[in-house]
C-alpha cells in the first residue's frame, strides 16, 4: 500500500535521512510537474542527503578544530603590506603541503597577518575534509597541562599527533616554561614525516634556543621541522595598529562633530 507524504517523512526521520526529508516536497513537485524524471529526482534526493551530511561533517570538524572564527583570504588586505610572500601563501592555501606531509613556518613581527593566514589555511583544510587542530600556543600549553592534571595527557597528545594539520599560532608570544619546550618536541617528533604542522611565531630562528629554554632541544625541534618545511617571512606594518589608528581617528571625528553641533 502506498505511503502518504507524512508517512514517508516519518520513515525518513527514523532512517535519519534528514537531507532527503528537507527537500522531498520540492523534488516531488518537480517530478509531478514533469520537470524531472523519477531517476533524476531520486538522484537529486540522494545528492541532497550527501550534501547535508558533508555540511554537518564540516561543521563538526570546524568545532572540534578549536577555530573560533572563519578567516578567508577574500577579506585580507594585500595592498597594506605588499612585501608579504603572496605566491608562497597561495601555495600553502592549495594544501599540497598537507597532502605531502610537509610543514610550514611563518615568522614575522606582530600584526603582519600571520594568524589571519594560519586561520584561513585551517578553514580551507577543514573544507577539504582534513582533520585540523588549531591552537594559540598559550592555549595549547594550558590544554596540555589540564590534560596532564586529569590523567588524559596521552589521549590528548594522540589527538595532536593524528590531526592531518596542526596549527600552533603565536609560538613565543609569551614566555615558555621548560616543560613547554619538551611538549613541542614531543609533538613535532610524533608528527614528523607523517602529518603536517604549521607554526606562526614572532621569534626569529636564532632566538629559538632561548624561546624553548634549551639549545639541544631547540636543535632537535628545528631539525625535524625544517627538513620538509615551507618557510615564510612576513615583513611590513601592523594591521592591528592600523585598525587601532582608524578607530581613534573615527572617535576623534565623532567627538569633534558633537562639540561643533
Amino acid at each position: 500500500m502506498p505511503m502518504s507524504i507524512t508517512e514517508i517523512e516519518q520513515a525518513l526521520k527514523v532512517l535519519r535521512l534528514g537531507g532527503i526529508r528537507a527537500t522531498l516536497e520540492a523534488r516531488a513537485v518537480q517530478a509531478t510537474a514533469g520537470e524531472l524524471s523519477f531517476m533524476d529526482a531520486f538522484a537529486m534526493l540522494l545528492q541532497d542527503e550527501l550534501d547535508r551530511r558533508k555540511s554537518r561533517l564540516l561543521e563538526r570538524r570546524f568545532i572540534v578544530s578549536g577555530l573560533k572564527e572563519r578567516k578567508t583570504l577574500s577579506e585580507f588586505d594585500w595592498s597594506f603590506n605588499p612585501k608579504l610572500p603572496k605566491k608562497a601563501i597561495m601555495e600553502l592555501m592549495s594544501l599540497s603541503f598537507v597532502s605531502h606531509h610537509e610543514d610550514a613556518l611563518i615568522i614575522g613581527a606582530p600584526g603582519t597577518g600571520k594568524s589571519h593566514i594560519g586561520k584561513a589555511i585551517a578553514l580551507a583544510a577543514i573544507g577539504s575534509e582534513h582533520r585540523v587542530v588549531y591552537r594559540e600556543a598559550h592555549v595549547l600549553f594550558e590544554d596540555i597541562l589540564q590534560a596532564s592534571n586529569l590523567g588524559t595527557k596521552k589521549k590528548f597528545m594522540k589527538i595532536l599527533a593524528d590531526a592531518d594539520l596542526l596549527i600552533i599560532d603565536d609560538l613565543g608570544l609569551t614566555q615558555l616554561a621548560p616543560q613547554n619546550g619538551e611538549d613541542i618536541l614531543d609533538i613535532i617528533m610524533s608528527r614528523y614525516e607523517k602529518k603536517s604542522t604549521l607554526i606562526t611565531s614572532n621569534r626569529i630562528i636564532s632566538d629559538w634556543d632561548k624561546m624553548l629554554c634549551d639549545a639541544t632541544l631547540s636543535s632537535a625541534v628545528l631539525d625535524r621541522l625544517m627538513h620538509h618545511c615551507n618557510f615564510l617571512k612576513f615583513e611590513g606594518r601592523s594591521y592591528r595598529l592600523r585598525e587601532a589608528g582608524q578607530k581613534l581617528a573615527a572617535s576623534a571625528a565623532e567627538t569633534t562633530q558633537v562639540q561643533t553641533a
